[in-house]
């Protein structure tokens, strides 16, 4: 009798150990599920000219419907207005004064080759990041199809999209012959979407969501558009939405310019075959540019709606924003490089799982550097010590909640913050500093320098000695970066070839397709 209790005793023991061995599986399991993932879009060259943004011109009811079911920033600013500089302070939550990156064509771990990135962050964590297209910097157009300046370290898989818009480069109009990259240059193309680089882009990221469907691993999706980068490529119907003869085009007096430092005047004089476009051709370019603005848009509402109906979005942060603003005639100059409103600012919307945010919009003052950390606080993983930016997550619950008092942004020889309602420029010019102070209260185009107004002048001095502030931070070593390595150079490029252009044997361009 008294085995048969024993075996009985030791069958419970059993059983209630299988059972809660089961149990503690099942919650390990329930545990991963829990994970969020991300999918993070970001557009290449996207000013702030959306519907969501205040633009009814615009046509952009994907990335709109995105921003109402979530939060939208509207008081972002880049650390530096060009796209490898504010790419790499991105993907690494550092000012461009701590990534040592200036220029463009320049890889990330020549600079910092111990940072952990945000897409490295997720792979350490046991995500399959993935890649698709433009995140770290490429020549656009010139780079696409490659892998550009990519860090390889910060994916598990990369795909690298090669589409019509690159096949038939020739056909596309240009300021400057065979220049498309850094000049003007525009084509209402024909095809359908899925045909153009973009297009193949949004398709791959459809597969890829269907995968991590079914198979359930946790996943840091990366998409990055090469629109709307010159050229400004769309298929004609996007072209259709807007009549050209309603674009308006700002008109600028070069009196206006000798209010301004020379630094300033340079920056948005260098492009000098775009300077005083005739008004019909300014608008037609403005058109493309617009065109292709609305074929991003209906990319993304591609991937969007296969993140819905596969059932992602239900555990899936979804993060949409771009590396930094653009001139479109605004202070007579057209593309980026400056420090006005224009090339600064940018969109930032967090939506999807994981945000719960009360507050429909905020107008602090966000910097992309806080990207980074953000993310980490809403998927519960540490953040990397070498990350300055500041999580935005105190302001999902409370919209006068701040994080800080001002963006700050880099360009060359000058620095500038915007605040709520000022912006503050200075410029080393020399053994001297000139300054410019607009007040986004009665000049959100930023028209009227108020440095020398003496309205203004406690005003002046007080964000003089903040932006000071800023600067001397921006440059501080962050815990944690490694090894930082100064001056370092961009790669050599050779000319771009546009395919099927024919060259000699030391090449010179012998045959351009027609």
């Amino acid at each position: 009798m008294f085995r048969i209790k024993k075996i009985l005793s030791i069958s419970l023991l059993l059983i209630t150990f299988l059972m809660f061995g089961c149990k503690e599986n099942q919650n390990k399991k329930n545990v991963k599920e829990k994970k969020l993932n991300v999918l993070f879009i970001i557009a290449d060259d996207l000013n702030c000219d959306l519907g969501i943004y205040g633009n009814s011109t615009v046509k952009s009811p994907h990335i709109d419907n995105l921003g109402s079911k979530g939060i939208v920033f509207k008081n972002v600013h880049n650390q530096y207005p060009l796209c490898g500089p504010s790419r790499a302070s991105i993907m690494t939550g550092m000012y461009t004064d701590q990534t040592n990156i200036f220029e463009n064509n320049v890889y990330l771990r020549s600079a910092i080759p111990d940072v952990i990135t945000l897409s490295q962050r997720f792979r350490q964590q046991g995500y399959q990041a993935v890649r698709i297209g433009k995140i770290f910097h490429y020549d656009n157009p010139s780079s696409i199809g490659t892998s550009g300046c990519d860090d390889i370290y910060s994916w598990d898989q990369t795909f690298n999209p090669y589409g019509r818009d690159k096949k038939e480069e020739y056909k596309i109009n240009t300021l400057s012959p065979r220049k498309y990259g850094g000049t003007l240059s525009w084509l209402a193309a024909e095809g359908k979407d899925e045909e153009q680089t973009d297009g193949i882009g949004a398709t791959k990221a459809i597969e890829y969501l269907d995968e991590f469907a079914k198979s359930g691993e946790n996943f840091f999706l990366a998409v990055g558009m090469y629109r709307p980068h010159t050229p400004f490529v769309a298929p004609k119907k996007y072209f259709d939405l807007y009549n050209r003869e309603d674009i308006e085009i700002d008109e600028n007096s070069d009196e206006y310019l000798t209010t301004l430092p020379l630094s300033a005047v340079k920056s948005i004089r260098a492009k000098k075959n775009q300077i005083d476009l005739e008004t019909t051709l300014a608008k037609e370019i403005k058109e493309a540019y617009y065109a292709s603005t609305s074929f991003v848009d209906a990319q993304v509402g591609r991937i969007l709606k296969k993140l819905e109906k596969s059932g992602l979005d239900k555990s899936t942060l979804v993060i949409f924003t771009s590396d930094h603003g653009y001139h479109l005639g605004e202070h007579g100059h057209w593309q980026k490089q400056t420090l006005f409103e224009n090339a600064t600012k940018v969109p930032l919307i967090f939506s999807g799982a994981g945000v719960n945010s009360k507050v429909k919009e905020s107008f602090c003052p966000i910097e992309l550097i806080d990207i980074y950390p953000t993310i980490m606080e809403i998927t519960s993983i540490e953040t990397p010590k070498n990350v300055v930016g500041k999580s935005l997550v105190p302001l999902f619950k409370n919209s006068e909640n701040n994080i800080r008092n001002s963006a700050l942004t880099k360009w060359r020889n000058g620095y500038s913050i915007k605040t709520k309602r000022y912006r503050i420029t200075k410029w080393k010019e020399g053994d001297q500093f000139s300054y410019e102070l607009y007040d986004h209260k009665y000049d959100k185009k930023e028209l009227n320098n108020l440095n020398d107004d003496n309205g203004y002048l406690a005003v002046f001095d007080s964000l003089k000695a903040q932006l000071e502030i800023r600067i001397i931070n921006s440059k501080l070593t962050p815990s944690g970066i490694g090894r930082q390595r100064k001056n370092v150079k961009a790669l050599d490029k050779a000319p771009n070839i546009t395919y099927g252009d024919i060259h000699d044997k030391n090449g010179k361009r012998t045959l351009i397709k027609q």
